[in-house]
């Protein structure tokens, strides 16, 4: 929404779809995009530097980290290309320094100053983890840091214990209930326009419940009409509840060899298609054109005809291809006709005795008439041999809650139609039903000696070490747990805090080492090492520029290329 908003401003018209890396913009206007990336990025170099002086009182330390950052190739080829990291980074790095700029008001509790970075923190953090999940990493060091301040000042022994008490008390409710607040406003904010902006439709409405889909442009469902209650032989779609979850789906494709019986595949695709539409009927007899309109009810017996292949929607006691523990579900039989494995039972969730099932409004589960188990998509992805769709089974656990499916399409010309607009969802409204459902429970004294001076330095120092650690900790180690492919982008966070972490951690290994030397030549070893380390880092980045800047001659293979020398390892691309 950010990089839309400065696009916008900037002579964007909306018109490139950045479909794939490489494709040339020709006449867009995309600089202003960049630009806007590309100063969030720039604004990383100085939140370092406030975080790490105010964390340890350390010029030099704030100074080389901060340079740390700005001379970092990646940061900078990160930040200069419209992409969300330097977005992510800059509102990850603005909360951290938020948090620091709470805790030196800490004396200064409900003053202006400290009620302003509250303010701030709750922002920047509703920010971060509005642009991608990983800004959760940085709520959690937050909540860490801010209970670690009331600890702090529960040891106050200059002040009474009931002072202190009620200190705490009132300090936690505003920090906690202030930072949610900010956070909560700003994020039902960003749905509030995010909903009302992007209203288009796309490729990917199939993982959007059927009610918001009615709410896109262009979409099939905008604006529909169709029958709101469901009769025999109406051909109908059944889209799943589950996040991302898609519409029962059927093939002519069998089941492979080995695969439990070789019937025809039920899935779950999330792509609208004509092979999701089934005609439902009643469980012992065929619905003819002649007959009178029938509306199925809460607790009927009815048959899912696959509308493509005429085949039943089908369960025995076969195991599923993957979750071994639930049963098979298969299409079977020829034109309609099928066996008694064919038959399953329509239940509302919720509902009363005969109720009505309706277009989009009934939370149905179909259960097996047999076997009884419910029919459910477990979310898990099928091999090649159904091309990567979602396997369908019947599990025997009835409060699966992937077993809960709606009627989307409901095609049947002898009932009247009523507008799709009945069942769109507005924002507030929304929100409000699910909060009730929720809530119901569904600086130094002067006269201090050198040496004390000293210690509260180190003090100050470990201190800001030891948050800064938990910080890159917090962005470094859930990754080892995570399944998923993981690519260089989403080392940049843990990266920021490793940076404003360095300078600390080479103070403590450079100066003990001129304690061990004449006085007379400690002093200039000491400021040799701190030149080596800072002229390193700055040819660094000038010999490894290119990479972020671009390069003219051959490529970097080529041993006639300016950069050919650079590949220290083998394991590196250029």
């Amino acid at each position: 929404m950010l990089i839309a908003l400065s696009g916008y401003l900037t002579g964007y018209d909306g018109q490139f779809p950045f479909e794939k890396p490489g494709d040339k913009y020709e006449n867009v206007n995309y600089v202003g995009m960049r630009m806007f990336c590309t100063f969030l990025g720039a604004c990383i170099v100085p939140f370092g530097f406030i975080i790490v002086w105010e964390l340890t009182r350390s010029l030099k330390a704030a100074t080389f980290s901060s340079m740390f950052i700005l001379c970092d190739v990646g940061i900078l080829t990160l930040t200069q290309y419209i992409l969300l990291d330097p977005i992510l980074l800059f509102f990850v790095t603005g909360s951290v320094m938020g948090m620091v700029k709470v805790h030196l008001c800490r004396n200064r509790a409900f003053s202006s100053s400290w009620w302003f970075w509250l303010i701030f923190t709750g922002v920047m953090l509703a920010c971060a983890i509005s642009v991608k999940f990983v800004g959760l990493f940085v709520v959690i060091l937050v909540g860490i840091h801010t209970v670690a301040d009331l600890w702090d000042v529960l040891g106050d022994l200059s002040k009474p214990v009931r002072y202190n008490f009620v200190n705490i008390s009132l300090q936690e409710q505003c920090l906690i209930h202030s930072v949610s607040f900010c956070q909560l406003s700003c994020m039902l904010f960003f749905f509030y326009i995010h909903l009302l902006v992007l209203s288009k439709s796309g490729n990917g409405d199939g993982f959007y419940s059927s009610a918001f889909q009615s709410q896109l442009e262009g979409n099939s469902l905008y604006n529909a009409s169709m029958p709101r209650e469901v009769a025999y032989g109406a051909a109908i779609t059944l889209k799943n509840h589950r996040t991302g979850g898609g519409y029962l789906h059927s093939h002519w494709h069998l089941y492979p060899e080995g695969v439990g019986a070789r019937q025809q595949q039920i899935t779950t695709y999330t792509h609208k298609d004509d092979n999701n539409l089934f005609l439902i009927k009643k469980y012992n007899s065929e619905s003819s054109e002649d007959d009178e309109v029938e509306i199925v009810k809460n607790g009927d017996l009815v048959r899912l005809e696959h509308v493509t292949t005429r085949r039943n929607i089908h369960s025995h006691k076969e195991m599923a291809p993957i979750s071994k523990k639930h049963y098979q579900v298969t299409g079977y039989g020829e034109n309609g006709t099928g066996d008694a494995n064919d038959v399953w039972k329509v239940v509302i969730v919720a509902g009363k005795d005969n109720e009505v099932v309706t277009t989009v409004s009934s939370k149905l589960k179909f259960i097996h008439y047999l076997q009884h188990c419910v029919l459910t998509s477990s979310g898990k992805q099928l091999p090649k041999w159904a091309y990567e769709q979602q396997e369908v089974s019947c599990n025997s656990n009835m409060r699966d809650k992937n077993a809960l499916w709606n009627v989307e399409d409901n095609i049947f010309p002898k009932l009247p139609n009523v507008s799709f607009t009945v069942y769109a969802p507005t924002f507030f409204l929304i929100f409000a039903y699910n909060s009730i459902r929720e809530q119901r429970g569904y600086g130094d004294h002067p006269s201090i000696k050198e040496e004390e001076v000293q210690s509260k330095r180190k003090q100050l120092m470990s201190n800001g070490c030891g948050w800064l650690f938990v910080g890159w900790a917090l962005h470094y180690v859930p990754f080892w747990a995570m399944g998923r492919v993981l690519y260089f982008h989403h080392y940049f966070p843990a990266l920021l805090f490793s940076s404003m972490l360095t300078d600390p951690v080479l103070r403590y290994i450079i100066e003990p080492i001129p304690q061990i030397l004449p006085e007379k030549i400690a002093n200039t070893m000491y400021h040799w090492l701190i030149g080596v380390i800072f002229s390193a880092t700055v040819y660094s980045f000038y010999l490894f520029s290119p990479l972020a800047y671009g390069m003219s001659g051959p490529s970097s293979t080529d041993p006639n290329s300016t950069m050919y020398g650079l590949r220290w390892m083998e394991s590196w691309e250029f």
